[in-house]
């Protein structure tokens, strides 16, 4: 005697839209920042995929869950499983966007930070590299350093009991152990200049440390400022 086996049933499409978006939107997602770093396009572009990734995952998580409901066990349809992971991926894809908003929001829109607003550090060997920055090497004055007393006012100056010297040494040993790329070491100005990158999207931000004596000890000063 032959075991009846009963025909599978075909995989329902409200199955297949979910998870087929959500891929959509992970693809846009993993492609914003990289895409960036790399030069493919402009950093508002890649802004527009991270826009995207969100609405995409949006879009892929409501049908993911008809999806579920659709196939939910006992309905005696395929997909539940793969409706979940549907639902996961593009839960993901709206996350990460909505983290970076958030994290804008709740910042400042400045792009200049430093440890001393009254006399910022100066850029020098840096300039010629921001000859095409968005934005300027000049300080913006009073109101920039408000918002920054504002929203971060633990960024000060660091007072150090050792010699300039030696404090000059060990901010450029610091800096070159942070991966920064080194434009300048003045050590008879106390100076370093330096170019970070961001992780993800790469954007570039110019470093200039300054130590100068304060008594008989040194003071460390630094700034950052992004040309984004």
């Amino acid at each position: 005697m032959s075991t009846y086996v009963p025909p599978r049933r075909p995989l329902p499409i409200i199955a297949v839209i979910g998870p087929a978006l959500a891929i959509l939107a992970a693809l846009a997602l993993a492609l914003a920042g990289p895409g960036t770093r790399a030069g493919w396009w402009d950093f508002r572009t890649g802004f527009t995929f991270l826009r995207y990734a969100a609405y995409g995952g949006i879009a892929a998580v409501s049908f993911s869950l008809l999806g579920a409901l659709a196939t939910r066990p006992g309905s005696g349809r395929r997909g539940f499983l793969l409706s979940l992971l549907g639902m996961a991926l593009g839960a993901a894809a709206i996350a990460v966007p909505w983290s970076f908003r958030r994290g804008g929001m709740a910042a400042p829109p400045i792009h200049d930070i430093t440890t001393d607003t009254r006399n910022p550090p100066r850029f020098v060997a840096v300039l010629p590299l921001r000859a095409d920055a968005a934005n300027p090497a000049e300080y913006g004055g009073d109101s920039v350093a408000a918002q920054q007393r504002s929203a971060y006012p633990d960024i000060v100056p660091l007072a150090l009991t050792v010699p300039p010297a030696r404090a000059y040494s060990a901010a450029l040993a610091t800096a070159r152990a942070s991966g920064w790329e080194i434009v300048a070491a003045d050590s008879a100005e106390g100076r370093v200049e330096a170019t970070d990158r961001t992780r993800w999207f790469g954007f570039r931000d110019d470093v200039v440390v300054r130590v100068a004596a304060d008594g008989a000890g040194s003071r460390v000063d630094v700034r950052s400022v992004s040309r984004v």
